[in-house]
């Protein structure tokens, strides 16, 4: 399948369904007047309420919703083939997120941009609203793990470790290196070439040169040598004994790091430009922000570039996964607590240039490269789970993928910040309606460079160490049968991917850096497709992907970081509301900085938490879930609105979606909760598995109450 074709036909049926849908709904189901005046307007404190420029507000509505979901869930979701995720992503953006997202800021716009469970609270009542509370607050810290939790595996370093039995084979050129480092530790040089064989038979081939760290747990053997301190010749083999840890510790993204870290001083400038040294010079600010964090990207390669002065501070930018978490944690706070206007509104703005911009050139990359997909139309060996997701293709295709076709986060966005900046009334089709089908545009190209890359690459970035020995026979016959170049393609070996990035790829699950290879691959075709592919150019043309690659990293970071920020502020408007009405009234002030520290702070460690106690693997399907039974609860609260309103021929509009995604969620917790309590009673990891089934069965047991009390509602108003 030629991906430029699909992209072509991809836009002419988003325009069509903004030109004409969002026009519909905009006249018929919500009247659209401008004549009404806005909270930013009514309630303008300097702070949260705050008419803000048209652009830069949907750049702050865009760069807030598109989290993680819209790059990782379709990257994650190619498992099963390209179709299903296709067929799923235009739907259910067209016909679902997009109406979702547009309705429930046009309903908080007439509230003074009330939440979603203060709407719910005074269009249904008690029950609703608290049922919504609970179930929102438990969305949002799971949401926001999860997104979080996709920026920890693309930047933070990691350590394998290695079972008793598994044994390393040395290539036929080159022997294995050991070293008695002090006592009873060894060091073991592999190079690339090492065959490692698992217990299970499975044999996996290494890409590039590592380290392994034995050390003795209760004697001092170390590893199958003789004598440790000598070398293995070539073709030889050593073998993890009982009581020792063997250990392989990967490197964290310096770079990226670097890079990320630097758009938050940016962006802190340009916030002041815009609204104090330069008031009201949007352009200005803009054009600046935009080089400053171009800038940034080039800046971070000399991280790693061994003669420059800045790689003295590489170490301090390679950082552990719990180490990437704290610093997520502290900006998030920060974030949440300040002024709008001088680090979230000026961030998100120009991480919305980025994104945008990244689109537009991926969207034209794609037609330049003219990629073909290597992934299947529909993947029949991992029909019924795999793995990047351990589960059938129904209903776990629909709650893997969420954000990029529907996404019940974002009506907290859409009811928490936005609302409370908006000039005009009729700028919500464009900034609700409109955003939203970008999003949807960002996870067909994030689906395209997935699955346009080498099924064996794939597969092997985003199957984690200790599953890969697992599927390795299965990844072997899908490489085989898929991966044929066409005429004139010549494919490049993961080692040799390695080698131009300059970082480990094999293992990094997650799919954010399987997405940002296949990002930098689609580009550095174009390039060639433009530039010719022969001789000097040809050289200078690939000494760019490495920048593709981390240019794709900060861009996927940003969109996740972005989420966490304004995600952690809605968490904290709600949680002050909640507690203003059980706790004392004072803290629902949201001006009040003993209240807004404290709930923060409970917001920041409860994401936190999340992140550090689970795998990738246990994380996403739970937010998946979460997220859209939280779409469910938006869009039963949003029927209710559009019937008491007086147009209940119209109701249909909301109705539709919410019926399919509360189906299809449904069905995905019963699997999970099934599976949960399986591993319960067989005593395996029996806490997590405890937290994560009381987790859904309350995010459950809250839509049902919503949706009961809606339908009362309607019924006898």
């Amino acid at each position: 399948m030629n991906a430029m074709y699909l992209i072509v036909v991809v836009l002419l049926i988003l325009a069509i369904a903004y030109r004409y849908y969002s026009a519909f709904i905009a006249a018929k189901v919500l009247a659209l007047d401008d004549s009404r005046i806005t909270p930013a307007h009514l309630l303008n404190d300097g702070q949260n309420y705050h008419p803000t420029n048209k652009w830069v507000l949907f750049g702050h509505h865009f760069a807030a919703i598109s989290g993680a979901g819209p790059l990782i869930g379709p990257v994650l979701a190619a498992q099963f083939g390209y179709l299903p995720s296709l067929l799923w992503i235009l739907l259910g953006v067209c016909l679902g997120g997009a109406v979702q997202d547009f309705v429930i800021l046009v309903f908080s716009i007439r509230r003074e941009g009330k939440s979603l469970a203060r709407i719910a609270y005074d269009e249904i009542g008690g029950t609703a609203a608290t049922a919504a509370t609970i179930g929102i607050l438990f969305v949002l810290v799971i949401a926001l793990a999860g997104l979080g939790k996709v920026v920890v595996k693309a930047l933070g370093g990691d350590t394998v470790t290695y079972e008793t039995g598994t044994k390393f084979l040395a290539p036929s050129d080159a022997g294995i290196r050991a070293q008695n480092q002090y006592d009873n530790v060894y060091v073991y040089v592999i190079p690339e070439g090492t065959r490692i064989q698992y217990t299970n038979g499975a044999e996996v081939l290494t890409s590039q040169k590592f380290t392994l760290t034995a050390k003795a747990v209760n004697s001092r053997t170390a590893i199958s040598l003789e004598t440790p301190d000598r070398t293995v010749r070539a073709g030889e083999k050593i073998e993890v004994f009982p009581n020792v840890r063997v250990e392989r510790k990967i490197a964290g993204s310096s770079w990226g790091t670097f890079t990320i870290a630097l758009t938050i001083p940016i962006a802190l400038f340009t916030g002041l430009y815009m609204y104090r040294i330069r008031k009201g010079k949007v352009l200005e600010a803009s054009i600046i922000g935009g080089l400053l964090t171009l800038g940034a990207v080039y800046l971070g390669g000399f991280i790693d570039t061994p003669e420059h002065w800045l790689n003295t501070y590489k170490d301090l930018f390679d950082l552990r996964e719990g180490q990437i978490t704290i610093a997520m944690a502290i900006y998030g706070f920060l974030a949440s607590i300040l002024p709008v206007w001088i680090l979230l509104c000026p961030r998100d703005y120009l991480s919305s240039f980025l994104k945008i911009g990244t689109v537009i050139l991926l969207v034209i990359g794609v037609i330049l490269a003219q990629p073909i997909l290597h992934t299947p139309a529909l993947n029949w060996t991992f029909i019924t789970g795999g793995p990047t997701v351990p589960g059938n293709i129904f209903p776990f295709v629909f709650i893997t993928i969420m954000c990029g076709a529907i996404s019940g986060f974002h009506s907290l966005v859409s009811s928490g910040t936005t609302p409370k900046m908006i000039n005009k009334e009729k700028d919500a089709r464009t900034i609700g309606y409109g955003a939203m089908l970008i999003e949807g545009l960002v996870a067909i190209v994030a689906l395209i460079a997935a699955c346009s890359l080498p099924t064996s690459h794939y597969y092997q970035m985003n199957t984690s160490w200790k599953a890969l020995p697992q599927y390795q026979q299965q990844i072997a016959q899908i490489a085989h049968d898929h991966d044929t170049p066409r005429p004139g393609e010549v494919q490049v070996t993961l080692a040799q991917r390695e080698a131009q990035i300059g970082e480990t790829l094999q293992g990094r699950t997650g799919g954010a850096v399987t997405l940002a290879v296949g990002m930098a691959q689609i580009f550095d075709d174009a390039a060639k497709r433009i530039l010719g592919s022969g001789g000097e150019t040809l050289k200078k043309i690939e000494s760019l992907i490495p920048y593709w690659y981390h240019f794709a990293i900060m861009f996927e970071a940003i969109f996740i970081l972005t989420t966490i920020d304004t995600g952690t502020r809605v968490g904290r408007f709600l949680l002050q509301e909640t507690l203003g009405k059980w706790v004392h009234p004072k803290l629902a002030q949201t001006n009040w900085w003993p209240g807004a520290i404290l709930t923060t702070a409970l917001m920041v460690g409860g994401w936190s938490y999340f992140i550090s106690s689970r795998s990738m693997d246990a994380i996403w399907p739970m937010f998946g879930i979460a997220n859209q039974m939280l779409a469910v609860i938006a869009l039963s609260v949003a029927t209710v609105v559009i019937v008491k309103s007086g147009r209940a021929k119209y109701a249909w509009v909301t109705l539709l979606p919410m019926f399919v995604v509360a189906t299809t969620t449904t069905s995905a917790a019963v699997i999970m909760l099934i599976r949960y309590f399986r591993e319960i009673s067989a005593n395996t990891h029996v806490l997590n598995n405890a937290v994560s089934a009381f987790l859904i069965l309350v995010i459950v047991v809250c839509t049902a109450t919503v949706l009961t009390t809606s339908y009362l509602r309607v019924r006898r108003p």
